[in-house]
């Protein structure tokens, strides 16, 4: 047993020397906001995204301090979002390339995000529920369901996967 975590934690060690350490540092942060913000505005404009929802997607921040980076990104102004905010922001920009890639225009992807989905992790609530629930964790459920999507996964509805389904017989077995 004592091995088995030793090895475990050795993986988690070398996965995250692997991870680029520098692109937390305010200077790439700086760099990333201005352009991340107005990106995001432009999303958020096509999805319909109100303003409660767009406080949501970004963690919730003040009011003011939405409409203060809105403003400076606007006016290609100099800011700087936490690691979080960025995160976030990254996620609508993977789930917005993501749609882009898997639908034939814009307005299908974003019917798809406003309607009922039957998959598992939406529960029958449209995936735009989840991007707008305030979570990290639920904008990155969406954003990995659609890149599981893009690689091949089926993504219909667990029903559909069913529908033709014929139940093994007994000489559909081959025992070796």
């Amino acid at each position: 047993m004592q091995k088995a975590v030793g090895v475990a934690r050795q993986s988690v060690t070398q996965g995250l020397a692997h991870l680029d350490r520098s692109r937390f540092l305010p200077e790439n942060r700086k760099r990333l906001s201005a352009p991340g913000m107005r990106t995001f505005l432009a999303i958020a404009d096509l999805w319909r995204l109100d303003e409660g929802q767009r406080l949501l997607v970004l963690g919730s921040p003040a009011r003011s301090t939405f409409h203060k980076w809105a403003k400076t990104a606007r006016e290609h102004g100099d800011f700087t979002l936490d690691v979080d905010t960025l995160t976030r922001i990254s996620a609508v920009l993977g789930i917005h390339q993501a749609l882009g890639i898997l639908h034939g225009n814009e307005r299908e992807g974003v019917t798809w995000l406003q309607n009922p989905h039957q998959a598992t992790v939406f529960g029958g609530r449209p995936p735009l529920d989840l991007i707008t629930s305030g979570t990290q964790d639920g904008l990155m459920t969406v954003r990995r369901f659609l890149d599981a999507a893009r690689g091949g996964l089926y993504m219909e509805p667990v029903d559909a996967l069913d529908r033709h389904f014929q139940p093994y017989r007994d000489e559909d077995l081959v025992l070796s």
